[in-house]
């Protein structure tokens, strides 16, 4: 397998980098994420211009009809510059959801708008008191006529404050489970928005018989979408900790102790170098993730082993750059602590590195025994 990049990737990898970077210094960012909305309409239209937001939609649902390494690309470049937009909430995984179970009308009245940036969705699947990898859905959804309505509470909702409409997940009165689409605005729809400790948003949504349109049955459709988000959460750990590795070390080549800069003691230049290899390891396995995925394989199996390493990884490489920045890498001021906080909430948002490992292990006795 080539793992090289093509012409077009790289040329979308670089676009991509330089908006965001145009887009948020460290000053910026702040600013930006302590506004009400968190992020920013502006940089979400460029996006929307350039096709990002329609990248994995077909071109017949009004995308680009990109593939999981394009997206991987994006994500990366949007953990590197830690940028607040809800790419992964509003976009990949509710509007993967509609692209792969909505009607031809569903979709060409929904994907062409959320390509353009002009509707925000959200998926609305986890609830109080559920832990992946738990499939449990308390939300149910009755018939009423032609249509449904939905009643339960789902949290977390990420970016769920600002959404437009929301793809939920409820038990259907046959037993089965469904995905419907809830309009924000619609009768029995309220929602408790909150900031998450990494500067993201999120909302407690509570549905009470709120009419709601059937998009279609649900169990397999909600475990590939898991399956490509961890891939994408591997992507954006990636970027987020190769920006947090080259933070640390420009700080050790500055920063001067002793009359001499910190790059020139040995023990910090090896753990510098300890951060490195747990970086290219990460890299490798997201790599084996998306690829994964390009040959139609969303196996939950290779997602764990993806995020196991990953948030072991996005740990070292966390706690590391703060301690070799010292007092200045707890401070808001400064951006390496912006870093470690998101690679914090990645690690623990669908499934924790504990949790991953329970999954890994237990089938363990599924694999066969080498011959000696």
């Amino acid at each position: 397998m080539d793992f090289e990049l093509t012409d077009e990737q790289v040329m979308l990898r670089d676009t991509v980098r330089d908006l965001l970077a145009k887009a948020y210094t460290p000053e910026t960012r702040l600013e930006v994420t302590d506004t009400e909305l968190g992020w920013s309409r502006e940089v979400w239209r460029q996006l929307a211009e350039l096709g990002v937001l329609g990248l994995s939609f077909s071109e017949d649902d009004g995308g680009m009809g990109a593939g999981p390494v394009e997206t991987m690309v994006v994500l990366e470049e949007i953990g590197r510059r830690l940028a607040p937009e809800p790419l992964l909430d509003a976009v990949l995984v509710p509007g993967g959801l509609v692209a792969a179970l909505g009607s031809a009308e569903q979709r060409q009245r929904i994907l062409p708008e959320v390509a353009g940036g002009g509707r925000l969705l959200a998926f609305a699947h986890g609830e109080p008191g559920v832990r992946w990898p738990s499939a449990e859905v308390s939300t149910t959804a009755v018939a009423q006529g032609d249509s449904y309505a939905v009643t339960g509470t789902k949290n977390p909702v990420g970016h769920g404050d600002c959404a437009d409409e929301f793809v939920v997940s409820a038990t259907l009165p046959d037993g089965g489970l469904g995905l419907f689409l809830v309009a924000a605005d619609a009768s029995g729809v309220s929602r408790t928005p909150y900031r998450t400790v990494d500067g993201q948003r999120g909302a407690q949504v509570e549905f009470a018989a709120a009419p709601a349109e059937l998009l279609g049955s649900g169990t397999e459709a909600v475990a590939q979408a898991i399956v490509r988000a961890q891939a994408l959460l591997c992507a954006e750990s990636i970027g987020a900790m190769d920006e947090a590795l080259r933070l640390t070390t420009d700080y050790l080549k500055t920063r001067k102790q002793f009359g001499v800069t910190l790059s020139k003691f040995q023990t910090l230049t090896q753990r510098a170098a300890n951060m490195y290899v747990s970086l290219e390891l990460a890299r490798s396995m997201s790599l084996y993730a998306n690829a994964a995925l390009v040959d139609g394989d969303a196996d939950p199996i290779i997602a764990s082993r993806a995020r196991l390493q990953v948030g072991r990884a996005a740990r070292h490489v966390g706690q590391e750059a703060i301690q070799m920045h010292g007092g200045i890498g707890v401070t808001a001021e400064y951006p390496v602590s912006h870093y470690v906080a998101r690679l914090t909430a990645i690690e623990r948002t669908l499934g924790g590195s504990l949790e991953h490992l329970q999954v890994l292990s237990a089938q363990v006795g599924a694999y066969d025994q080498p011959e000696l």
